[in-house]
């Protein structure tokens, strides 16, 4: 039977057995929808084609719904994106996919393809193109029959070889796309939860309002925007939250852009503008230490800011100099205290077993946080992806344990010079108990009994697998 050239089947891959996605702690913890997927459906969908969505980390047990979709419609396309820890879910779904449909052309894009490019078709035959950096174009330019040679962004298969068309040289301008089609994420918003105690409010949502990054620390995947750092307009920005809002009665929102205060007049004329117009919306955001003062979290917070994440990484200075730009930990400092001032929650950002982390390096680290105003905090494993300034010379570094299907940041795959695995378990566990220790953390949790009640429901549900995950290596093994 002859596929519909003009369809796309977009799956976001769960990255592991079904079964096991119950005791998955970063699925308890925080189930984000698949912006990027959505914002491909909206895309080609305005151009004239046909797109869906299946998302298995919503929804695990979508093996079904996806050979049922196959056998239906007989897309001529599917397509991932793929994180470096769910591509070998991806390739999975994509051998089943074919003994279905063998005339469905398999597309893959995320960061571990950007970061690969050839690699991915030549070590996976059953992958069929490989897109580079953002997908809109070279997604929509396939269905719409355009030979693969003519497409900037894309690694493809020809009678001489395995080609790559080279970088997209056109950044798209965001203002110019429609918003995500968030009707095509099976159960939204209700299948979707931000991390407990990170919101008052259901149902809450996740936005992007920018791309890329300005920055160039070195351990932060920069394949796909490259060092391109883009942004929407306040008044489109705007125009988001009221649709999200009107249409799935959002009531609490975090950006997940990585710097979202980065252009101060954006963010002005958005706050004052959610000031006016009273929105009964809250939201989130990340930021960095040199783009907050108190004039700015003031505005902030009366337009409803209720929780900033800063990227503190390191406590340690010479650590952090070797791995960030404008490594200043008395900004640091400055900027949690003035965010606790203006009576918004800090979210400390940090991270363990960095290249030149030591035992006395991480206990600077958790000296300089506790000895801050934080309300929570992100721990994350370091891992050195393939799109990472480190990933080229880490075996220099320390060991490297390349196994993709563990490389999420919540296992220690590389452990640097002097320390071993067990050590860095160790501490990690040690940061975890002394910090639900100290008396004014738990009282700021107990408050979010009537801050984010429905926090604490997922918590008191959830309880046995969140102390087990602070205890040890979490191994959940990937499809």
């Amino acid at each position: 039977m002859n596929t519909d050239p003009n369809r796309v089947l977009l799956i976001h891959p769960l990255g592991y057995a079904p079964d096991s996605a119950g005791r998955d702690i970063s699925r308890l913890a925080n189930i984000m929808p698949p912006l990027g997927l959505a914002s491909l459906a909206a895309y080609v969908e305005r151009e004239g084609a046909a797109a869906d969505i299946v998302d298995c980390f919503a929804h695990p047990q979508s093996e079904q719904r996806i050979d049922d979709y196959v056998r239906q419609h007989r897309p001529g396309f599917v397509g991932f994106t793929c994180t470096t820890a769910g591509f070998f879910d991806s390739v999975r779904h994509i051998q089943r996919i074919k003994a279905i449909s063998p005339d469905t052309r398999a597309i893959v894009g995320g960061p571990h393809i950007s970061a690969l490019r050839e690699r991915v078709l030549e070590e996976f035959p059953d992958v069929d193109y490989a897109v580079v950096g953002e997908g809109e174009r070279p997604l929509l330019a396939l269905l719409k029959g355009v030979p693969s040679a003519e497409i900037p962004g894309l690694a493809y298969r020809s009678d001489e070889g395995i080609r790559f068309t080279g970088f997209q040289d056109f950044e798209l301008d965001l203002d110019t796309l429609p918003l995500p089609a968030y009707r095509k994420l099976s159960g939204y918003p209700q299948a979707y939860q931000l991390p407990i105690f990170n919101y008052p409010h259901t149902p809450n949502a996740s936005c992007i309002s920018s791309r890329g990054c300005c920055f160039q620390c070195s351990y932060c995947d920069r394949s796909v925007f490259r060092r391109s750092f883009r942004y929407n307009s306040a008044d489109y920005l705007l125009e988001h939250v009221r649709y999200l809002h009107k249409e799935f009665g959002i009531r609490h929102l975090n950006f997940y852009d990585d710097h979202f205060t980065f252009n101060r007049a954006r963010i002005e004329t958005f706050c004052e503008h959610m000031a006016r117009e009273k929105f009964s919306i809250t939201f989130n955001c990340a930021a960095r230490a040199e783009h907050l003062d108190a004039s700015l979290l003031k505005l902030m917070k009366r337009a409803g800011c209720w929780m900033i994440s800063l990227g503190i990484e390191s406590g340690d200075p010479g650590l952090l100099a070797e791995h960030r730009q404008n490594p200043n930990l008395e900004r640091q400092a400055r900027a949690v205290r003035e965010i606790h001032a203006a009576g918004i929650r800090v979210k400390g950002l940090l991270m363990i077993g960095l290249p030149g982390e030591t035992e006395e390096t991480f206990r600077r680290t958790m000296a300089f946080a506790f000895s801050l105003p934080i309300d929570d905090f992100n721990l994350a494993k370091f891992t050195p992806f393939p799109g990472a300034p480190l990933y080229a010379r880490i075996h220099e570094l320390g060991t490297f344990d390349e196994d993709w299907n563990l490389m999420d940041c919540m296992h220690f795959q590389f452990v640097p010079h002097g320390m071993s695995k067990e050590q860095l378990q160790r501490l990690f566990t040690e940061f975890y108990k002394r910090h639900f220790m100290r008396p004014k953390v738990l009282l700021g949790y107990a408050a979010m009994l009537w801050r984010s009640p429905d926090s604490w429901l997922r918590f008191a549900a959830n309880l046995g697998t969140f102390l087990s995950f602070a205890k040890s290596d979490q191994r959940i093994r990937k499809a």
